[in-house]
C-alpha cells in the first residue's frame, strides 16, 4: 500500500466535472470544528451564494451533506406521507428514482412516460392534473442528465399552481449551467449537486424550499421517515435551534445545535466554487456553456455525429450524440479515450445503453481547450 496519487483526466462525462486548482486548494485548507463561529459564519455564506445560484430569497437554501441524490430524498421524505398521491414526470433514468422515491416513502405514483430524449409534455401533465385532483405533488427533472434534454420547469411549476399542487425539481444538471429561476418559476421545492455545472467535488446537495413547502412540511401528521434528513432536525444545525414561546409559536434562539458533522473542507469547496460563480456572473456562466456547446456541435457534425435531443430542448452542458454505426465496440473506443487521451466521456444508461455517448460540457469543463482536446481524440479514435 502506498498513498493514492490519480493520473490526471479531463472529465467530459455526465459528472464529475474538471475541479479548478484554486477549489481543490480550499478543500485543503485546515480543517476547523464543525461547530466552530469561524464555520458558522461560512455556513451562513455558503446559503447566501447558494440563494444567488437558485435565484431564490428562500430561507431554507442550504446544501445536504451528501450527494445529489440525498437532496432528491430529502425534497420528497420530507413533503410526502404516507396515502399521498404524487405525479412523477419519467424522461430518462432520474425521473425513475423519483418514482423509487415516492413508492418508498408510502404514496402512490401516477407516472408520466416520455420519450427518452424529449422533453416533457405540458399538454399531458396538464392532463394528468386534470384526472388526479387528488395529487399534493408534480416532480420532475428539469436537466435529465441521461438524455441531456430540458425540459420548460417555469410551463411546468405554473400548471401545478393551477391546479393547487407543490412542484419538486430535480435541478442536479442544471444549476450554474442553464437559468434555474426559483422565484421567478415559483419553485416550491428543488435540489440539485456540486459536481456538476458547480466544478465542485461531489459530496454536497443544494436545496432549496419555498414557503408553501415549508408549510406542507409544518402540517405534516407523521414524522418524516428520515431521521438524517429530517428537516426540522437539520435546520437546528443550519438556522439555530428553536423554542416555543409564551404564545405557542416557534422562535429561533440563534445557537447551532449538533445534528450531524458536517464535511467541512467540503464546505470550504463548496463556498469557493459558489464565490467562481458570482464573480463569472450567472448569465456569463451561462453564455459560456453555450458558446461551448456549440463550439463542440460543430465539431461533432463534422465527424459525423448525430444529437439524440432537438436543438430547442438540447442540454448545452450535457451533449447525448448517437453511436455511427461504423463503431463496433463502442466501449473500447471509451477506454482508448480514457487510457490514450486521458479523456473521459459517458457512456449511455438505460434504454440508450450502447447506443449514446454523452459528453459533458459542466462548469470548468465548459472550456474551448477540453471541446479541442475531445474532437481532436475523437477524430484519432474514429480514423
Amino acid at each position: 500500500m502506498k498513498p493514492f496519487h490519480p493520473t490526471p483526466k479531463t472529465l467530459m462525462g455526465p459528472g464529475p466535472s474538471d475541479v479548478p486548482t484554486r477549489i481543490l486548494e480550499a478543500m485543503a485548507r485546515p480543517t476547523v470544528g464543525h461547530l466552530d463561529p469561524q464555520f458558522i459564519a461560512l455556513m451562513d455564506e455558503i446559503k447566501l451564494l447558494l440563494r444567488y445560484a437558485f435565484q431564490t430569497d428562500n430561507a431554507l437554501t442550504f446544501p445536504v451533506s451528501a450527494p445529489g441524490s440525498a437532496g432528491m430524498e430529502t425534497c420528497f421524505v420530507n413533503l410526502i406521507e404516507p396515502g399521498d398521491t404524487v405525479i412523477v414526470c419519467v424522461n430518462g433514468v432520474f425521473g425513475g428514482r423519483m418514482v423509487e422515491n415516492v413508492t418508498r416513502a408510502g404514496a402512490t405514483a401516477v407516472v408520466i412516460n416520455e420519450e427518452w430524449g424529449k422533453p416533457v409534455d405540458p399538454q399531458k401533465v396538464e392532463e394528468t392534473l386534470i384526472a388526479h385532483p387528488e395529487a399534493k405533488i408534480l416532480a420532475f427533472v428539469h436537466a435529465e442528465t441521461s438524455t441531456g434534454v430540458l425540459s420548460d420547469a417555469k410551463t411546468l411549476c405554473a400548471l401545478a399552481q393551477k391546479h393547487f399542487t407543490l412542484t419538486i425539481v430535480d435541478a442536479v444538471t442544471s444549476l450554474g449551467g442553464v437559468p434555474v429561476k426559483v422565484d421567478e418559476w415559483d419553485v416550491d421545492a428543488i435540489y440539485s449537486g456540486t459536481q456538476k455545472c458547480l466544478s465542485v467535488p461531489p459530496g454536497l446537495s443544494p436545496v432549496s424550499f419555498g414557503p408553501r413547502a415549508i408549510a406542507a412540511i409544518e402540517a405534516r401528521v407523521t414524522p418524516v421517515q428520515s431521521w438524517f434528513l429530517d428537516l426540522s432536525l437539520v435546520m437546528n444545525y443550519w438556522e439555530g435551534a428553536r423554542s416555543s414561546s409564551d404564545s405557542g409559536s416557534a422562535q429561533k434562539t440563534g445557537a447551532r445545535s449538533y445534528h450531524h458533522t458536517a464535511p467541512v473542507n467540503a464546505m470550504y469547496a463548496l463556498h469557493e466554487g459558489l464565490l467562481m460563480l458570482r464573480e463569472e456572473g450567472l448569465d456569463a456562466a451561462f453564455s459560456r456553456h453555450q458558446t461551448q456547446h456549440e463550439h463542440l456541435r460543430d465539431g461533432l457534425e463534422k465527424l459525423g455525429f448525430s444529437f439524440l435531443v432537438e436543438p430547442e430542448h438540447r442540454l448545452p452542458q450535457l451533449n447525448t450524440v448517437r453511436i455511427p454505426a461504423s463503431v463496433k465496440d463502442e466501449a473500447a473506443v471509451r477506454k482508448a479515450l480514457l487510457e490514450k487521451h486521458h479523456l473521459e466521456i459517458g457512456a449511455g444508461l438505460g434504454a440508450l445503453a450502447g447506443k449514446v455517448w454523452r459528453i459533458g460540457l459542466m462548469g470548468a469543463s465548459a472550456c474551448p481547450q477540453n471541446v479541442d482536446k475531445c474532437l481532436g481524440a475523437l477524430a484519432e479514435e474514429l480514423g
